[in-house]
């Protein structure tokens, strides 16, 4: 992982977090506890602000910027699916950004709202709470279940779980020459 000071503003990060080596982090960063940031995230406030809840997934290769002198808040128990975008938005609580979705300038994602694979929330957008939005631009095609909730909260612990435990205790970084043939 790589932290970045930026013109005296540094990154903070809650405790219980795991954030991998080849993440950066640069900025006025607020990541919260038992946090999961995933390889090739990047997490960049150099002019604006970004929170990030507490027991937030980060997935691999995901952007989260903000605009200058404004913010990107992304709440508690929110996945953000591999190689997605964030910029200047607010993501609400249990939240589900699909893989290589888009969230753009002022859009605002209610709490439980889901945001399917390679959607595009355009500037502005407001996703209601418990809906579920795809397409390009995004709409409102479904609500949410009572079993999908469920379902969700279990897949949310797995990131906390990997953060606050199996990562720390047992990823292991190896040279090419440790590798065994097949």
């Amino acid at each position: 992982m790589t932290f970045y000071e930026f013109e005296n503003k540094k990154p903070w990060i809650g405790k219980g977090t795991f954030i991998f080596p080849s993440a950066d982090v640069i900025g006025d960063v607020h990541l919260g506890n038992n946090c999961y940031v995933g390889p090739g995230a990047r997490i960049r406030a150099d002019y604006g602000f970004i929170q990030i809840g507490n027991n937030t997934a980060v997935e691999e290769n995901v952007v989260i910027h903000a605009r200058p002198n404004e913010r990107t808040i992304i709440g508690n128990s929110v996945t953000i699916g591999h190689g997605a975008i964030i910029h200047n938005a607010t993501i609400h609580d249990w939240v589900i950004i699909g893989m290589g979705a888009i969230v753009s300038d002022y859009a605002e994602i209610g709490e439980w709202g889901v945001v399917a694979e390679g959607a595009v929330v355009k500037n502005k957008t407001k996703i209601p709470k418990k809906a579920i939005a795809a397409g390009v631009p995004a709409k409102i095609v479904a609500e949410i279940t009572q079993e999908y909730k469920e379902q969700w909260t279990e897949y949310k612990m797995i990131y906390v779980d990997l953060a606050r435990k199996r990562f720390p205790s047992s990823l292991k970084k190896m040279d090419f020459m440790e590798t065994k043939e097949k």
